[in-house]
């Protein structure tokens, strides 16, 4: 009867109407694009965030935008994605990039320029300046560079994803006397596209020249006979969305490496231009690419910007720059004294990039070392260009122990290099296995066994993001080095259900999607929807990636209504309208950008005076719960639950400087001092904090 009455309360409100998942990933690239405006941050770290939001709205084109294009050449009307959806995110997307490239000019360069930064035009450039940029050019660029004049016997010819281009006007007639006047430039990647000026031609600062402009100053010379009536440089963004049918392949590894080399000249789906683009050029390069106006990007600068970041390595000034940051070692690791030992006494939490993730690899180091650890398997999804881990494997087969590793191929971008390093483990005797047909393992998992007198002991490290020691430095996560029984066991056995595909047992304290992840998080908001509705105080509070799963955001909404508190703490895309009916406020969704890059996974739930917190390797989207192995643990322990409470909520909650709120339409805006005040812990300061600036000065003490 109670459950009735409920279904009757919610036929009160309309169907919920989500915010679009599109839109919201370019409302985050908007977030990261303002820190290239905050005069808090050095010049150059200004810089890598606009090169960063570049390199995202990349991967936006890339898996996101072909559905949108396919619809606008089809003129589809009927579903949710359609002419409609695909000009509204372009527009976006334009405003976005025309943003971008003001900032860009008419601040970032002008400013470094100040601080002897400069990246030189041809105008620009000093006698002796273009005399060398020319020796360059004809020495470094020339040979590797192949003009194609089109004509019957020339097609346009295969334009690779991403890659530097030109396309060139041409006036007079060629050495047959044909008058073929659109020629083609492709850049090889392998010149770099950015060098330093000597400094005998800097004037003791630090200039550079675009590879882009040298070929433009001399894109004359070649054609030879020839007039250049007009030119531009372009860059084709495609479909890059790698799919194999895992069903009809006999072997993934080979089957992904052959899709790799396609993933260059898939579809279309964006063009760059440079905005004084002659308009027959770019309505050539349209039809070649069968793209509509709407795909057109006219850029007031380098078509890609993402290839800046090299600027942001390159230049020198410590001003120019963050101050290095040096990560501790975890509070609860004692100096030289064994991990298995310490292990023994407690759990250690590890909370990146505040605590060095170097204690992974040492605890990793010690397995291998150790006569009596008899295996070691572990999860690989993104691992990044360290070889320490690899390495570290390889000597355990060497020294004769028993290593898996589960090598997700499918991993988005990182395909390559997880063959190589399944590749070189196998190369040594590692077992490598590729997880299961169609699901991604996602779950980042270690687990070591080891004999200890008669018994076979487990130790595992298990964590909300990669086992990649570069990005633990950028990325905040919380890890957990662990001897409970209970967890290792559960490890154990999804370890040998991934490689066997034998039924996975029963699980004692793990949960695993995509078995019981999204129903149990379903049934923790439920149950304090129950509660709120009985008149119990109910408190919810999530961080995470992104939350585009409709029936977790659904559950959220419902217990919204009945009068849960709900924070949402999310770095990228929402789904969840805030404003919808019955809400009142109830559910309250912020996004948190700064220096560092938010990536933890945290799932808090308090009913009554019941408190339980879950860490995941898992954001609330359909794939990860649905199409990934993924993994949830409990904190148990009352001290690392109210660490993980302040220093990965709390503090988030009362942040009023790096923290964005969501607004009804699905836009954001930056928090104010006169609009925060925590729904958990209200305060009364007047000061501007930064939670991950307090986290900084907390650590580095």
């Amino acid at each position: 009867m109670h459950n009735n009455k409920l279904d009757i309360m919610r036929l009160q409100y309309p169907p919920l109407k989500l915010l679009n998942r599109d839109t919201s990933i370019l409302a985050f690239n908007e977030r990261v694009l303002s820190l290239a405006q905050n005069p808090d941050y050095p010049l150059l770290e200004r810089l890598r965030f606009l090169c960063i939001v570049s390199s995202n709205l990349d991967e936006f084109f890339e898996v996101r935008a072909a559905p949108h294009v396919d619809a606008m050449r089809d003129d589809e009307k009927k579903t949710d994605i359609n002419v409609q959806s695909y000009e509204a995110i372009s527009q976006a997307a334009h405003i976005l990039v025309d943003k971008q490239y003001h900032i860009f000019n008419a601040e970032l360069m002008p400013a470094l320029a100040e601080q002897g930064v400069h990246l030189v035009s041809h105008g620009d450039r000093t006698l002796e300046q273009r005399r060398w940029v020319a020796k360059y050019f004809e020495t470094e660029v020339r040979p590797l560079l192949v003009p194609v004049a089109l004509d019957p016997s020339h097609p346009f010819p295969q334009v690779a994803n991403k890659s530097l281009n030109f396309i060139v006007s041409l006036g007079g007639h060629d050495a047959f006397g044909r008058s073929n006047n659109i020629a083609i430039v492709k850049v090889p990647r392998v010149l770099p596209r950015l060098i330093k000026l000597p400094k005998n031609l800097s004037d003791r600062q630090q200039k550079f020249v675009s590879l882009s402009s040298v070929i433009r100053a001399h894109l004359a010379s070649l054609f030879t006979g020839r007039e250049v009536l007009n030119f531009s440089q372009f860059r084709v963004t495609r479909h890059s969305d790698l799919s194999v049918d895992e069903d009809d392949v006999k072997n993934l590894r080979t089957a992904l490496r052959q899709g790799l080399v396609q993933r260059n000249f898939g579809d279309a789906v964006r063009l760059e231009v440079s905005h004084a683009c002659d308009e027959k050029l770019a309505k050539f390069l349209l039809q070649q690419f069968d793209l509509p106006k709407q795909s057109l990007y006219r850029v007031n600068g380098l078509v890609n910007l993402a290839r800046l970041m090299q600027l942001a390595d390159l230049a020198e000034g410590n001003q120019l720059k963050f101050r290095p940051f040096e990560p501790k070692i975890s509070q609860q690791l004692l100096p030289n004294q064994s991990f298995f030992t310490q292990l023994k006494q407690q759990d250690i939490l590890i909370h990146q990039p505040y605590e060095s993730f170097e204690s992974v690899i040492d605890f990793l180091r010690e397995a291998v070392n150790d006569p009596y650890v008899l295996s070691i398997q572990q999860t690989i999804y993104r691992t990044g260009s360290d070889p320490r881990m690899l390495k570290l494997l390889q000597e355990a087969v060497r020294r004769g122990k028993e290593v898996m590793a589960v090598v997700e191929l499918k991993a988005r971008f990182d395909e390559e290099a997880n063959i190589n390093w399944a590749e070189d483990l196998e190369s040594v005797g590692a077992q490598v296995v590729y997880g299961i047909v169609g699901l991604k393992t996602h779950a980042k998992m270690l687990l070591v066994m080891r004999r200890e007198g008669k018994l076979l002991k487990h130790y595992g490290h298990i964590s909300t993001g990669n086992y990649n020691p570069r990005t633990a430095r950028l990325y905040t996560d919380v890890s957990m080095l662990t001897a409970d029984p209970k967890i290792t066991r559960d490890m154990e056995h999804l370890f040998r259900h991934i490689a066997s595909q034998v039924k996975l047992p029963r699980m004692q304290k793990l949960l695993v999607a995509p078995f019981n992840l999204h129903t149990r998080m379903l049934s923790f908001i439920k149950n304090a929807e129950l509660a709120a509705r009985l008149g119990k105080p109910a408190r919810i509070i999530l961080k995470m990636n992104a939350l585009t799963d409709t029936g977790l955001t659904q559950a959220l909404v419902n217990a919204g209504r009945a009068g849960v508190e709900i924070d949402l703490i999310l770095r990228s895309a929402c789904i969840l309208p805030i404003d919808a009916p019955g809400l009142d406020g109830r559910i309250r969704v912020r996004s948190i950008i700064g220096r560092l890059l938010e990536h933890s996974r945290i799932f808090y739930f308090k009913v009554d005076s019941v408190e339980s917190m879950w860490l995941s390797s898992a954001d609330w989207m359909n794939r990860n719960m649905m199409r990934r192995v993924e993994i949830a643990w409990p904190i148990v322990d009352a001290k690392n639950l109210a660490r993980i409470l302040q220093e990965c909520c709390q503090i988030y909650l009362d942040d009023n400087k790096d923290a964005w709120l969501l607004n009804p339409d699905g836009t954001y805006i930056l928090s104010t001092l006169s609009t925060q005040k925590s729904k958990l812990k209200h305060t009364d300061t007047d000061l501007s904090l930064s939670a991950q600036q307090q986290l900084l000065q907390k650590y580095a003490s």
